[in-house]
């Protein structure tokens, strides 16, 4: 079984921390088809050391299904990072994760994210002291340099993992790729060449159970962390285990189950705010089935729970692959998803 920190996982599946995704409903659903880990969305570090409201949202998790449970946090002084992954260790955190690939530049200008892989004695201190602080294992996930000219994703690596890093996931683009071309899986096996006894994530493009196993077939890596593949579909996790795809009538019981359980997230008397936030989870359920296109345009303009209901049941109840394929992704924004 393979190791994280002092976690055994029951597989190498992870669900990627992905912004407005990641959040309890979400993850829990992830974990109960097969994934081995849920890390949360991206949560500020400044946010948490000032106790907002807001953020502290962020830490709400479900103890019996989210074993271990993975904060994730951004930042870039030292102090707020570790008073933020104190809050977060009191709210139920086992392992700290520190996002430091974000290229978003309203992360990166405050030199956070991406940022940090410009000063890898800073991002390897937020590490030590992090740990030192907490006791918790502290895992990072980075890019491959911050441009072509600046690939040092070795010697981040190096310095995060002299640091205490108990885990490294890499997204192989620069951060000036973003999300643009097509990751380059040969960083994640130099990386795992370098590093044979650490353990190694590897993430990027991987969108089929096929992908998955060739990500851990041709690179080495130990993990594969699962992100634009998982939206819309985190029964992916069950077929990477054996399982079979959804037939249509769990596929329209689990949407279902996913907006009710977003509708208690987001909190009572906040229905409109809870459906306007649920559409793109609905365009990504869609996506490669008949009619996805007709279906996206229809939920964009619904705006209270009942609709919302009605309008899964139509088309999820009955909803067949397109044997076209599909078609329509370049209307849906992974990027929004992925941060």
């Amino acid at each position: 079984m393979p190791r994280l920190g002092p976690y055994t996982l029951p597989n190498p599946y992870i669900l990627a921390p992905m912004a407005g995704v990641s959040e309890m409903p979400f993850r829990v659903i992830a974990f109960q088809l097969g994934a081995a880990l849920c890390p949360t969305e991206l949560v500020s570090s400044q946010g948490l050391m000032r106790a907002n409201q807001r953020t502290l949202k962020y830490l709400r998790f479900n103890p019996e299904v989210e074993r271990p449970y993975s904060l994730q946090i951004f930042g870039g002084e030292p102090e707020a990072m570790v008073r933020a992954a104190l809050v977060g260790k009191s709210h139920g955190a086992q392992i700290i994760d520190i996002n430091m690939g974000c290229p978003v530049k309203k992360v990166t200008r405050n030199g956070a994210g991406s940022a940090l892989l410009c000063e890898p004695e800073r991002a390897a201190t937020l590490v030590r002291d992090i740990h030192a602080a907490t006791g918790l294992p502290v895992t990072c996930k980075i890019r491959s340099g911050w441009d072509d000219t600046q690939r040092n994703y070795l010697q981040v690596a190096h310095a995060l993992f002299d640091a205490g890093c108990a885990g490294l996931a890499i997204h192989p683009r620069t951060r000036a790729q973003g999300y643009s071309g097509q990751a380059d899986w040969s960083v994640i096996a130099d990386l795992k060449r370098h590093f044979p006894e650490r353990p190694i994530i590897g993430n990027g493009d991987v969108k089929t159970p096929a992908d998955a196993r060739r990500m851990l077939e041709t690179t080495g890596c130990d993990f594969v962390m699962i992100g634009r593949g998982a939206l819309g579909n985190p029964w992916l996790f069950r077929e990477l285990l054996g399982g079979a795809p959804p037939e249509p009538e769990e596929r329209c019981e689990g949407v279902l189950r996913h907006f009710a359980a977003h509708l208690d997230f987001v909190g009572a008397g906040l229905e409109l705010a809870a459906v306007r936030s649920f559409r793109k989870h609905l365009a990504w359920y869609g996506h490669g089935l008949r009619g996805a296109a007709l279906f996206r345009s229809e939920v964009n303009q619904l705006d209270s729970a009942d609709e919302v209901r009605d309008a899964v049941r139509r088309f999820f109840g009955s909803a067949s692959a397109d044997p076209e394929g599909p078609g329509e992704e370049q209307d849906v924004d992974y990027r929004a998803a992925l941060g």
